[in-house]
C-alpha cells in the first residue's frame, strides 16, 4: 500500500545501505542538505524528509551563536514535527562565529569573498545544533562544536574560490567537505560538526531515547 504523504513531505529516502544502526521510531530530518541526509544513511537509517519553508528565525542583536543554532534547529524540528505526527523529528543548525560574531550564508559571490577574507588567517568556531522532537511531544537538544584554523590565503585564491558554485548556500562561504578543502590548515573538535552534524552527539542522544539500535553482532 503506498504511503499518503502530508504537505510539505518527500517520500521516505531511499532503503539505506546496510550500517550499523537501524530506526526503532519512524524519523523526520527536517533539512534538505545532501550532507546531512548522507550521514544518517551512512548510519543504516531510512527516514523521510521534511523541508520546512520560511521558518529558519533571523539572529537577534547579541545573542549568543550556541544559542541562535540552537533556537534555529529548534524551529525546523518543531515544523517537521508538526508535520508528521508519530514521528521523531530531527531539526539541525550550523554556523559560523568569529570573533563572537555570526557569520551567515553569502547574499552573493562578493559578500562571499568579504566573508573568506574576513576569515583567512585566522581561527573561527563552527556550531552544529540538533534538536529532536519526539513523538511524547518532548525535545532533546546536542551540540557540537570545532574550531578552524584557516591559512592565510591571498585575495587570488579566495577570489577563484568565491568564484565556484558551492559558496553561496554555506555558513561563512565554504565548504570544508568539498572545494574549499584546502582552506583550513587543521580542525579541533567535531568534525561533523563542521559538515552538518555533530555524529557522536546525535548517535548517543538517539540511542538514548529508543529512537535507533545497532544491529546485533553476526
Amino acid at each position: 500500500m503506498a504511503t499518503r504523504l502530508q504537505p510539505g513531505m518527500t517520500r521516505p529516502s531511499s532503503p539505506a545501505a546496510q550500517g550499523p544502526f537501524y530506526a526503532a521510531l519512524p524519523l523526520t530530518l527536517a533539512s534538505a542538505s545532501p550532507r546531512r541526509q548522507k550521514f544518517l544513511r551512512l548510519l543504516g537509517l531510512e527516514f523521510e524528509i521534511v523541508r520546512p519553508a520560511g521558518i529558519e528565525p533571523q539572529s537577534l542583536a547579541g545573542e549568543n551563536p550556541p544559542d541562535y543554532a540552537m533556537r534555529a534547529a529548534a524551529a525546523k524540528a518543531l515544523a517537521a514535527a508538526q508535520a508528521r505526527p508519530g514521528a521523531l523529528a530531527l531539526g539541525a543548525d550550523t554556523i559560523v562565529a568569529l570573533e563572537g560574531e555570526i557569520v551567515g550564508k553569502p547574499r552573493d559571490r562578493e559578500d562571499a569573498l568579504d566573508m573568506l577574507l574576513r576569515l583567512a588567517g585566522k581561527s573561527h568556531v563552527v556550531i552544529s545544533a540538533c534538536c529532536c522532537c519526539l513523538p511524547d511531544g518532548t525535545a532533546r537538544h546536542v551540540t557540537g562544536e570545532a574550531r578552524v584554523h584557516f591559512f592565510p590565503w591571498p585575495l587570488d585564491v579566495l577570489a577563484a574560490y568565491a568564484a565556484t558554485d558551492e559558496v553561496l548556500d554555506k555558513a561563512g562561504a565554504y565548504a570544508i567537505q568539498g572545494r574549499g578543502a584546502f582552506l583550513a590548515q587543521r580542525v579541533e573538535g567535531s568534525a561533523s560538526a563542521v559538515v552538518g552534524l555533530p555524529m557522536a552527539q546525535l548517535v548517543a542522544l538517539l540511542l538514548d531515547v529508543g529512537a535507533i539500535r545497532a544491529h546485533a553482532a553476526p
